[in-house]
């Protein structure tokens, strides 16, 4: 049974920064490319970052050069470094195969940007 537990989020002030983890289980992980995607209030999710197979990257064009996503296939792991976080960014994250995510969705983790 394929979980994915994302964790890390919390409540931060503008440029400030956080680590999302996110963990999975019962699924072959290196072999899928992966995403990070959020859902603000009233919003639809949207796709903010990539990472393939092979650790190559796309990213949002609102987070390019703030957010930065990889994957320690070891560790069954992938993570999203968030750098000068804006009240844009305020949203649930949650991690998924790449293209829309095929597996179920787990609970998201809350970032909250505000001063």
């Amino acid at each position: 049974q394929v979980q994915l537990v994302e964790s890390g989020g919390g409540l931060v002030q503008p440029g400030g920064s956080l680590r999302l983890s996110c963990a999975a289980s019962g699924m072959w992980f290196s072999f899928y490319p992966m995403a990070w995607y959020r859902q603000a209030p009233g919003k639809q999710r949207e796709l903010v970052a990539s990472i393939s197979t092979g650790g190559s990257t796309n990213y949002e064009d609102s987070v390019k050069g703030r957010f930065t996503i990889s994957r320690d296939n070891p560790r069954i792991t992938m993570y999203l470094e968030m750098n000068n976080l804006k009240p844009g960014d305020t949203a649930v994250y949650y991690c998924n195969t790449d293209r829309g995510g095929s597996m179920k969705w787990g609970q998201g983790t809350l970032v909250t940007v505000s001063s």
